[in-house]
């Protein structure tokens, strides 16, 4: 009985791992196959569940991952032969199941599903902010919470935005493809937004415990390279990949063996991953020499400031503010006027930093941003203003939601005498 116990509980969590690494493969390539995004959705759930009694109790599939294609593609046909729809899509189903020939799903197509369905959910039809919203519930897998978090705007608003984009998608009749090359630069702002958007709920993830997901960044890098192998001419495209492989070549220095979090200034830069490094400074030629250089760009350019610098204390904090301004100028935020304020603070002083966040923040831009008091905090603790910094920690700690945020800042409050506000 224990063995079987083991068993039993080996196989939920083989369940549990190839759902978390192939959820976006599989539901990419059942929404080509089905046609639909919820249909998609309810019967790859529907294939979880038995995947969960199945193999537990008979072992784990060969190939599981065709395992759980084949039973949600049969779950979606036994669903529409219940349902009205079932005539009209009958024909369509049969013949996408016969051209994607699901039972040997790893054989790769010249474009990735994921990919595709990226361009799917950008079509130009949907607004820019349902257009990454979706793609981020579907492709990415995140949480209508954890999108909501990433768009500053309530859980509410964003459940309608998801909702409206997938049946504008249905009513529309919009098609499961990568547009043809002259349809590709209305969508490319908004897929790149997507892949970013991915890696940073993976390198700085808004709730959980762990501050790092490995796995999300490595499947927006992936959808990076696709994206650049895709559209090898798009600048935008291949500084997007080198800002990401240059932010993830730090990932290992950023957490303690506890999970805790290490800043920037007190990271072993030893452990930086030098040939991420590489590669990233490399694509990162010729893309700033545009008179108007993109966004993804001017960041890359940033994070390749940072890691050419062998310490802390020799990171060229002006050529960062240059940078900045120039960001700000030909593609204003106020997460870009607020990482201008930090970069000012470390190139002149915390006083004139601290002055331009507090600006923002009288402007309410970032009323819902965690990282905007703490940074208030961190130059008025630098300022020796320790009450004033206990205030800004805990207004950082009511907006944080990841556990090792939480954590630093309950330290950093300890650190200016405040006491840590009960959980």
């Amino acid at each position: 009985m224990l063995g079987s116990g083991r068993a039993m509980a080996s196989g939920s969590e083989t369940v549990e791992r190839v759902f978390r690494q192939e959820r976006g493969r599989i539901l990419a390539t059942l929404i080509r196959l089905v046609g639909d995004i919820d249909l998609a959705q309810e019967s790859l759930a529907s294939a979880l569940e038995a995947a969960l009694v199945q193999w537990p109790a008979e072992g784990t599939p060969e190939n599981p991952r065709a395992w759980l294609i084949r039973t949600a593609r049969n779950k979606a046909v036994d669903r529409l032969r219940r349902g009205a729809l079932f005539e009209e899509k009958r024909a369509a189903l049969e013949l996408e199941t016969a051209l994607a020939s699901p039972a040997a799903p790893d054989v790769e197509e010249p474009v990735d599903d994921r990919l595709r369905l990226i361009f799917t959910c950008c079509h130009p039809a949907l607004a820019v902010e349902a257009q990454v919203a979706l793609t981020l519930r579907t492709l990415g897998g995140l949480e209508t919470e954890q999108i909501a978090r990433a768009f500053l705007v309530p859980v509410a608003t964003m459940a309608q935005r998801l909702v409206r984009a997938k049946a504008k998608i249905r009513q529309a009749g919009i098609p499961y493809r990568v547009p043809e090359p002259d349809e590709m630069p209305a969508r490319l702002d908004a897929v790149l937004a997507v892949i970013y958007l991915i890696f940073n709920e993976g390198y700085a993830a808004s709730s959980g415990a762990a501050l790092v997901r490995r796995e999300t960044c490595e499947e927006a890098i992936r959808l990076g390279r696709l994206l650049v192998e895709l559209m090898p001419a798009a600048a935008e495209a291949r500084a997007l990949l080198a800002l990401m492989l240059l932010q993830d070549a730090r990932r290992d220095a950023r957490v303690d063996p506890d999970g805790e979090i290490i800043l920037l200034e007190e990271q072993d830069r030893a452990r930086w991953d030098r040939g991420a490094i590489e590669e990233g400074l490399s694509l990162i030629d010729g893309t700033l020499r545009a008179a108007f250089p993109g966004p993804y760009a001017l960041q890359a350019a940033i994070a390749g400031v940072h890691a050419q610098s062998a310490r802390a204390e020799e990171t060229d904090w002006i050529q960062i503010v240059g940078l900045y301004t120039l960001l700000g100028e030909l593609h204003p935020s106020p997460v870009v006027s607020l990482n201008h304020a930090v970069a000012i603070a470390m190139a002149t002083g915390p006083a004139e930093g601290l002055r331009r966040i507090e600006a923002l923040a009288a402007s309410g831009a970032l009323a819902d941003y965690h990282l905007l008091p703490a940074a208030r905090a961190d130059l008025l603790r630098r300022l020796g203003r320790f009450s004033e910094a206990a205030a800004a920690y805990r207004q950082a700690l009511a907006l944080a939601g990841n556990q090792s945020d939480r954590r630093f800042l309950q330290r950093r409050l300890i650190e200016v005498g405040g006491a840590v506000p009960p959980n």
